[in-house]
């Protein structure tokens, strides 16, 4: 059988498992789990896809899961991957389906990947005996973890005698029927950081008596919003956002501890790793000079994802056969947001594309990590042959 009959034929019985597809969706969303916790998802997975007869490995450590399909033991396999957490975000779309668990929801679309993932393993695997190559598709925790579940499977030996991988992402902002693709850098590295601040206490009507550590933090702040907008090449973009600052006891306590925490985004690994340096020189200044000390810690997450051009040839070229040219959509601009789909494609090729999920018949056109965040299920689908088309055309 030449490909595109068995495409054909694929495409037909993913269509009569979109019901049965979405069950297993709502499951997971019904019973959303914290990176490191995904272990109701895991086993639901496990139980349908060993039911249906792929290879399952586990692992002790972790929930992570590789389910196979084996049709030639010398050939290498082509990857699917899909991320199973959840968000700590109270759900508030009263959909039946909604959240059972309190403060945890699927709030990224995670359930519909994993879902997703499981829908097209089930129709791959009714056309196994066809199949002109290995598939292998990883189900993985973690994604949301600063340092993300990607590099535990990859040392778990994922991508052992894997030629090619792929993987989507829901997205609120293109409409159902369409996705989108970027060549090259499609997303941003993903680092931490927590700075400390030490000063000394005193009364608040004598301040002359302690050292600010307040003062000197929000100064450090107006610092370090200055790096991006005056030390980095407007050429390059990049982000420092700071999400927390604790500090202080009392309105007439001059304040001696502050603690803050934030996250930078960038494009490009040099600027990247330029970034720390020029911060800690500007906490180290500002401190120095109001007699406080400090403590810098960055932690560098995932590195910008960079899609193989060759791989998003196969992508486009698949999904214009399946939803037509002009629901293509290339996304041209990379976003700041991370994804640790990237470790993979440090290490084998592949494309990553993003899958429209906007009806605003449905209310799906809101934004992730949003609380009446919701997928429009028709889009799985759609996600599910464009994933199956561009494993088989690479083997």
């Amino acid at each position: 059988m030449d490909k595109e009959t068995l495409k054909k034929s694929l495409f037909q019985t993913i269509d009569s498992l979109k019901d049965k597809v979405i069950k297993v969706r709502r499951d997971i969303h019904k019973h959303p789990e914290l990176s490191g916790h995904e272990e109701h998802t895991k086993y639901l997975v496990k139980g349908i896809l060993e039911f249906e007869g792929l290879q399952i490995k586990e692992f002790s450590d972790h929930y992570g899961l590789i389910a196979d399909i084996v049709v030639d033991k010398k050939k290498p396999f082509v990857a699917i991957r899909a991320d199973m957490d959840a968000l700590p975000i109270e759900e508030q779309t009263k959909k039946p389906y909604a959240s059972e668990v309190k403060g945890v929801m699927h709030a990224c679309g995670h359930d519909a990947h994993t879902a997703i993932a499981v829908g097209a393993a089930i129709a791959c695997n009714t056309h196994k005996d066809k199949l002109p190559g290995n598939i292998r598709f990883i189900f993985q925790p973690s994604e949301e973890s600063n340092q993300g579940g990607s590099e535990e499977l990859i040392r778990d030996g994922a991508l052992e005698n894997v030629k090619a991988i792929f993987g989507l992402h829901v997205y609120p902002y293109l409409m159902t029927g369409q996705i989108g693709y970027k060549y090259g850098v499609m997303m941003a590295s993903a680092d931490t950081f927590t700075i400390e601040i030490f000063g000394k206490s005193a009364h608040g009507a004598r301040p002359h008596e302690g050292v600010d550590a307040i003062l000197t933090a929000a100064m450090c702040v107006n610092s370090l919003n200055h790096i991006i907008s005056r030390r980095i090449d407007p050429l390059h973009p990049a982000v420092i956002s700071l999400g927390t600052i604790e500090g202080g006891k009392a309105p007439n306590v001059i304040c001696d501890h502050v603690k803050l925490t934030g996250t930078v985004r960038t494009v490009n690994e040099q600027v990247r790793n330029k970034i720390p340096k020029m911060m800690e020189e500007s906490i180290k200044g500002i401190t120095h000079s109001m007699g406080a000390e400090y403590n810098f810690s960055y932690e560098f997450g995932q590195p910008e994802l960079i899609n193989d051009d060759k791989m998003v040839d196969v992508i486009v070229q698949e999904a214009k056969k399946i939803i037509g040219e002009k629901n293509v959509i290339d996304l041209q601009d990379p976003v700041m947001g991370g994804e640790d789909f990237s470790r993979y494609l440090q290490i084998v090729p592949g494309a990553f594309f993003r899958l429209g999920i906007c009806n605003p018949k449905k209310g799906t056109c809101v934004s992730q990590h949003n609380p009446h965040f919701d997928v429009d299920e028709d889009a799985l689908p759609i996600g599910m042959k464009i994933l199956s088309a561009a494993a088989i055309e690479v083997m």
